[in-house]
């Protein structure tokens, strides 16, 4: 562990945060003697972000309660582009009004880690359209693209492992480093933002920013990435069998995200407890100590604890219950996730199949079947091992309600209605 003066470098250090920086100890000294402003970007793909950018966001939320100003830089802009860092081939390209809703969405989650306001330390939240879509391109490239070598920008690994897979790399995307590096000089000159952040697989791009910075504008700029998380077994953080983990609660239950984190591996705890949640460090070291039934006590603090950055204590609390219920009382909790059904569909027969594609346990009646062969689906806690079961009025409980299960950690309630 590095010596670090500064409050925020000395925390995100202590907790596993830190990969590279441009330049530690300037960084370190500036950080310690003045209010730092900082960014990370979030491009708006899709209706919401995921655990894999939880990273990120946890930086930002450190950088603020160490006393300096987070950017959260949505990339109305760079959007349009698309980022290929990590990508095989080009995304969909999105209309600006997709590119709008999903950014509304998405803005939802920040507000649980940040506070946004006026004040010195009060984070922001900007939208490189703001300046991308004004570009005057022929004027563009002549004041800022001079200052990039095409044989470097082919060296970097966003565009080396597209080439080397022999993927097709569109002008559009080999673009988006010039226009993410630009980005970073706008800031620069528009809020005195000297600090750039993101993952690993970033470095390349921020350091691009760094350099067009002192070569355009005489900024003096730094760059600090995190690691790319993956888990102990090598699987990239955020990824399950259903998908990715969605922070946008309508995306994915407060109860299926605190499964999620429930169900991390033994040698991910201690770690996951640094970077995800805000315990003290010391209770993280007698935890991860822990073994056997007593780690699994752990994972509920874990999950507990990161469901509650997200969701609120009490969504938290009643996940934990719930779960407790379900797995360890054999119970059945309301705060399960719940889907409706209409009432007409019992009195006609709902088959399992459906119900199980309905209840978001399967992808398909296919997969619904492959695991009611592999004796995985129960009903009111009793093994299925028919696929052609119909689903009636006698299957409802006291409560009104049909319990189906896949496995021992995927449960879910239907309810009647109408």
């Amino acid at each position: 562990m590095s010596n670090f003066k500064s409050d925020f470098l000395r925390e995100i250090d202590a907790r596993g945060f830190i990969h590279q920086i441009s330049d530690p100890e300037a960084l370190d000294a500036y950080a310690a003697r003045e209010t730092v402003t900082a960014y990370i970007g979030f491009d708006c793909t899709g209706p919401s972000l995921h655990v894999g950018h939880l990273m990120g966001i946890m930086m930002l939320r450190r950088l603020q309660q160490a006393g300096h100003k987070p950017i959260v830089l949505m990339g109305g802009g760079t959007t349009k582009v698309g980022d290929p860092s990590g990508k095989d081939e080009s995304r969909q390209l999105l209309t600006d009004d997709q590119i709008a809703a999903n950014m509304a969405s998405i803005k939802t989650v920040f507000t649980r880690f940040l506070t946004f306001g006026d004040g010195p330390t009060d984070a922001i939240m900007v939208n490189n359209a703001e300046w991308l879509d004004k570009l005057e391109y022929i004027a563009f490239l002549r004041d800022y693209g001079r200052h990039f070598s095409v044989n470097r920008m082919l060296s970097f690994d966003s565009v080396k492992l597209r080439l080397e897979r022999e993927q097709p790399l569109s002008f559009l995307e080999f673009n988006y480093m010039i226009l993410q590096a630009y980005d970073f000089v706008e800031l620069g000159k528009r809020y005195g933002c000297r600090l750039q952040m993101g993952g690993s697989d970033q470095w390349g791009n921020i350091v691009n920013g760094l350099e067009l910075g002192r070569r355009a504008a005489s900024l003096d700029l730094f760059a600090l990435t995190c690691p790319l998380i993956t888990t102990a077994s090598g699987a990239k953080m955020g990824k399950t069998a259903q998908g990715a983990v969605w922070l946008n609660a309508d995306m994915r239950s407060p109860f299926d995200y605190w499964q999620f984190w429930r169900n991390t591996e033994d040698a991910d705890v201690g770690r996951f407890l640094r970077l995800f949640t805000e315990m003290p460090l010391a209770e993280i070291a007698r935890l991860e100590k822990l073994e056997g039934a007593e780690l699994n006590e752990a994972k509920k603090v874990l999950a507990t604890e990161a469901t509650a950055m997200l969701h609120g204590r009490e969504e938290a609390e009643k996940a934990a219950a719930a779960a407790r219920a379900a797995f360890e009382e054999g119970t059945i909790s309301a705060d399960l996730p719940t889907v409706e059904i209409e009432a007409a569909s019992l009195d006609a027969g709902f088959g399992i199949l459906n119900a199980l594609v309905t209840a978001g346990l399967v992808t398909s009646t296919s997969d619904a079947r492959r695991q009611i062969k592999g004796g995985a689906v129960r009903l009111n806690d009793e093994a299925v091992s028919d696929e052609r079961l119909a689903l009636t009025g006698a299957n409802l409980t006291g409560d009104g309600i049909i319990k189906l299960s896949l496995g021992k950690k995927r449960h879910v309630l239907l309810k009647a209605k109408g």
